[in-house]
This record gives structure tokens, C-alpha cells and sequence, in this order.
């Protein structure tokens, strides 16, 4: 009986469960990670740099390693598999993929009696765990990560929540002042996997978004993501002392001054595997029983580890088949290339559209508040934006972006996972960023009263939402066909795929 162990690039951990000494590795770049869409340069140098550096780590720790790259007929899984088979080999140790579609092709090339199947340390809970985390087979964030809370006794005194509430989310949303010192970023140098990474990426994914230059530079020095076990530690470690302290009070903060601010930049890591969960939460936990930590940091951080990630994963893991086939609002308008290229002329989309490109990366505000709102008002075919996603984040992934895409920004699962859509005029932006006056106000909030005057019957519905119905409804008519003018004028440049002039970066 020959047993032999796969791991993806999404599976990278310094202790992998379906690994053993006696089983070779075949470490594989399939096809799915780097040539399903036009990934971003950043992400596919991650991977391959990430790869790269766990190939060697491994065979210094003593396994034999096949590495497959993905130009190779056997990098598609279904095509190394049936070969394996053939050379004699009887069962494929793995673990849990969180990715629909490739759990599918094992299934089909393998045959699920010689796929084994151990639990991924990627998450704190398991893939199989869902119907004893959704009981009742509904879906509500609070709840889940209130029970997640109790289960695990974190943030905890006597059964009760630290501090008295179990959300201090009222506490995460200052506008970050002028004045506050932001932490430098000490990311890595490019190293030897990077540098060759670099090199692959550009003669192989030169067309990709993105491109190979520096995400990130302080001063002249070029700064790139970790793509190794010490350089992903040294960054947490870097997060928890100098950034974690005020995390909580500007995590949903908008500034174009400073691409991360705040945040811990800490999900390609984890979605890598070069970070767990569980490591970055015992690390957590440690730092802020030695510092004074505010509440609103470190129950702020909890939350998007514990409540939103998990919570994430498992909606995908029961719902994901289900979400990324609907299309609640019925919207089939495509996303032009001024919204690859961030010339849309709406100041805000294309100041995070042009950090992404650079980048890679946008924290979770703007992705959901300043992005996936807009779209959502722009009346985009949630697949078009689910490829979107994809393609333009360093941190993308089936299971991150499905929920995501389909469920939280565009509502196009109907509510499965959320009770309201995330939409807002051009109000909250000027109140959480650093934007000046212009006239992307007018089209965005012209788009906004025109998608609550289209959808009034499902805002009416909602006594809360309704409201906002209501408030368009007294409108002085003017004003009402101002804005709708204005709002059906901007959908029919997007309809002609024009590109606007190009917005100015209002600080």
C-alpha cells in the first residue's frame, strides 16, 4: 500500500497534520491558485516565493518533496491523481481544503475511499462542525461568535463578557486624525524565494493586475509580504507592538495617507498558512495580558478572527454551492476596465482600487463600505464581482470571497447570511475618510436614492430601512429627478464602458 501526502498553496504549516516522514509530499501550484483568473502579481509572487521556501523547509526537515509548478499537465489535481493511481498509490492524505471546487475534483479523480481527510489547522473549527454551530440552520454573526466566545472562555469573567458587552464595535469607528502617529512598516526585503518568485511571475503572469514592484517601500527601501515562518512571526510580533493598542479605535477608518494604518495585515499570512489561528490568538491573548490592551482593540481583533473569519468559512462550508448561484436583485451589468484601472472618476473607488493594484490589499471598510456599496448601487452581476474580488486581492480565496461577494456586499443570496444590505451614501465616507467636496458626491448618492427608489419594496419591508424610502419620498420632486438623472447618467457610461477622467487623490 503506497500513501502519499498534497499540499496546496494554501496549506503551508509549520505543523501539518497530513504530513509523515514515511509519505512523499507533492507540493502543487494547481492550477486553480494561479491561472483560474488573472490573479494579482502580489498574490501569485506570495505563492510562489511561500512554495518555494516550504519546499526547502521541508526536506531540511527530513520529507521527500515533488514539487509541481503550474505550467505541468499534472499540476490540474485531477491529472496527478489518476497518474499517482496508477503508479500504485492507494490513499491521499490531505487536509480540509475550504475550497469547493477543489474538493470536487479530488473527489471525482480520486474517488472519496482513498482521499483521507484530517482536520485543517487553517481554522479553529473544522469543516464538518457546521450543523453543530447552526443548530436551527440559520445564520447570525452576533450569535455564532457569542457562542464561539463561550466555547473557547475567551474575553470572559465568570461566564460574563470583559468589560460588560460582548461587542464594542460602537468603540471601532474614529476617523483617524492628522495628527496621529502612524507606525512605520518593517515588512521583509525581498529574499531569495521572493527574488526568484518575482522573476517566475514576470516571465510567466506579466498581464495579470498588479504588478512585481514593491508592495510596499519606506523610504527607499522596497517592503514585501512575509512568504516565511520567521518573517510571518516577526510581523506578528511587529502588529501586537506597535499597532494592536490602537487597532480598535480606527479600525474602520478610511485614510489615503496610510495603506494599513492600524491593522494587523495579518490575512495572507493566515490564509497561507504561514500564521494559524490558533498561534496568532495564543499570541494575542499573551500580548494583552502583558500590556494594557483597550477593549475595543482587543475585542475588536477577537471578533474579525473568531466571529468573521469563522463565520465565514462555515457559512461557505454549508451555503457556498447554494450563494454563488444566486442573484437576489437580478443585476447583469458588467464591471468596465475603468473599475480594473481606477478611473471611474469617484474619488474614493479609485483611491482603493489604485492602493489595490499596488498592493493587493484594502482592509475591511473599504472593501465592504467603499467598494463592494459601490457596486452594489452600480447594479453589478455578482459573479462579475466575485471575479473582481478575486482577482484584485492578495487574501482572495473561494471560501473568503463566495460569502463575502455573494452574501455581505451585494446581498445577492437574499439575506442568507445577512439581515440588510451594506449601502450608504456619500455621508459616510466624508465622515469615516479624507476625502474633499466634489462631484462623486452627487453621483454616489444619486445612485444611492435611485437604488432605494428601485428596491422600495424590499426596504419597505423594514421599518428601519423604510425610513430612508420615506425620506426620498419628501423630497422636493427637483430634487428627486436630479438625482435619479444623475445616477441613470453614470450607469450609462458604465453601460458604454467609458473611461472617465481620471479623479484627482483628494486628501
Amino acid at each position: 500500500m503506497t500513501e502519499v501526502s498534497l499540499v496546496f498553496p494554501h496549506q503551508l504549516f509549520r505543523q501539518h497534520p497530513a504530513l509523515a516522514k514515511d509519505r512523499t509530499v507533492y507540493l502543487v501550484e494547481e492550477p486553480l491558485f494561479f491561472t483560474q483568473f488573472a490573479f494579482h502579481q502580489q498574490k501569485l509572487v506570495l505563492h510562489r516565493a511561500s512554495m518555494q521556501f516550504y519546499r526547502q523547509w521541508l526536506q531540511q526537515q527530513g520529507f521527500t518533496v515533488h514539487y509541481i509548478a503550474c505550467k505541468a499537465a499534472n499540476a490540474d489535481i485531477r491529472v496527478l491523481v489518476k497518474e499517482l493511481a496508477n503508479e500504485g498509490v492507494t490513499a491521499f492524505h490531505l487536509c480540509e481544503l475550504a475550497d469547493d471546487w477543489l474538493t470536487r475534483r479530488l473527489q471525482k479523480a480520486a474517488g472519496s475511499n482513498s482521499l483521507v481527510w484530517h482536520r485543517s489547522p487553517a481554522f479553529l473549527n473544522s469543516a464538518t462542525e457546521g450543523s453543530l454551530l447552526f443548530p436551527k440552520g440559520k445564520y447570525f454573526q452576533t450569535d455564532f461568535y457569542k457562542a464561539q466566545r463561550q466555547q473557547r472562555n475567551l474575553l470572559l469573567d465568570d461566564g460574563k463578557p470583559l468589560g460588560g458587552r460582548w461587542t464594542f464595535d460602537d468603540e471601532n469607528r474614529l476617523k483617524l486624525p492628522k495628527e496621529v502617529p502612524v507606525p512605520q512598516m518593517p515588512l521583509p526585503t525581498a529574499n531569495q524565494w521572493v527574488d526568484e518568485a518575482l522573476n517566475y511571475v514576470q516571465q510567466n503572469f506579466s498581464k495579470h493586475y498588479g504588478s512585481t514592484q514593491a508592495p510596499f517601500t519606506e523610504g527607499r527601501t522596497e517592503r514585501f509580504y512575509p512568504t516565511t515562518f520567521e518573517e510571518a512571526d516577526e510581523w506578528l510580533g511587529h502588529f501586537l507592538e506597535q499597532r494592536f493598542a490602537l487597532f480598535g479605535p480606527y479600525e474602520d477608518a478610511l485614510s489615503q495617507r496610510h495603506p494599513v494604518m492600524f491593522h494587523s495585515l495579518l490575512s495572507p499570512l493566515l490564509n497561507t498558512g504561514l500564521l494559524t489561528p490558533q498561534q496568532v490568538l495564543n499570541a494575542v491573548l499573551e500580548h494583552a495580558s502583558q500590556h494594557e490592551i483597550p477593549m475595543n482593540s482587543l475585542e475588536g481583533f477577537i471578533r474579525q478572527l473568531v466571529g468573521w473569519r469563522e463565520y465565514i468559512r462555515q457559512v461557505y462550508e454549508l451555503e457556498g454551492r447554494k450563494q454563488r448561484t444566486r442573484n437576489y436583485w437580478g443585476f447583469n451589468r458588467s464591471i468596465p476596465a475603468s473599475f480594473y484601472n481606477g478611473t471611474t472618476g469617484i474619488a474614493p473607488i479609485d483611491a482603493v482600487i489604485k492602493k489595490v493594484l499596488q498592493t493587493g490589499y484594502a482592509h475591511h471598510i473599504e472593501r465592504l463600505m467603499v467598494l463592494g456599496n459601490f457596486f452594489l448601487l452600480c447594479e453589478f452581476h455578482p459573479d462579475e464581482v466575485y471575479r473582481w474580488f478575486m482577482e484584485l486581492f492578495i487574501d482572495s480565496y473561494d471560501w473568503v470571497m463566495v460569502p463575502n461577494t455573494y452574501g455581505m456586499t451585494q446581498f445577492a443570496d437574499g439575506g442568507l447570511m445577512m439581515t440588510k444590505p451594506y449601502i450608504s451614501g456619500s455621508n459616510y465616507l466624508m465622515k469615516m475618510g479624507e476625502f474633499t467636496k466634489g462631484p462623486w458626491q452627487e453621483v454616489w448618492d444619486g445612485l444611492f436614492w435611485r437604488f432605494m427608489h428601485v428596491q422600495r419594496n424590499f426596504f419597505l419591508q423594514n421599518p428601519r430601512l423604510g425610513m430612508l424610502v420615506r425620506t426620498f419620498d419628501k423630497m422636493p420632486e427637483a430634487k428627486r429627478l436630479a438625482h435619479l438623472k444623475v445616477a441613470n447618467e453614470f450607469l450609462k457610461k458604465i453601460d458604454r464602458k467609458e473611461v472617465v477622467q481620471e479623479a484627482p487623490l483628494l486628501f
